[in-house]
């Protein structure tokens, strides 16, 4: 099987050694995402609930680039700094998924690359 690089503008640049997104055979690796606008490269201060809006958002582009759609991702992991708004993060992402959201876990932190809030991550398939 072949790796192919994921990268699409439609969402943030990787800030390190990595790609947006790997794809092998029918699946897709997203990699962590930040709450960042891919226009202007900066963190979101916004509410949990806008961060985590923009976070799938992001997550959307790059499983579209791929061939694949947010209906496609089968696994999340959420990371938080602060457990407390936990709820808070479950409504927003809960309404990118009307039917049966994936599976997922979600992960107290004690921090994150350039100091946000939340992190996300996800495994897709294509097809």
């Amino acid at each position: 099987m072949t790796n192919k690089q994921i990268a699409t503008t439609k969402a943030p640049a990787a800030l390190g050694p990595y790609s947006q997104g790997i794809s092998t055979g029918n699946l897709i690796f997203i990699s962590g995402q930040l709450p960042i606008d891919a226009a202007t490269g900066k963190l979101l201060e916004g509410s949990i609930s806008d961060q985590t809006a923009l976070i799938m958002k992001n997550i959307q582009a790059i499983a579209e680039e791929a061939g694949s759609s947010l209906s496609g991702i089968v696994k999340t992991t959420i990371f938080l700094t602060d457990l407390a708004n936990f709820q808070e993060v479950n409504g927003a992402y809960g309404s990118f998924f009307s039917e049966a959201p994936p599976a997922r876990a979600t992960i107290g932190v004690a921090a994150l690359p350039l100091g946000a809030s939340i992190e996300i991550e996800a495994v897709a398939t294509i097809g």
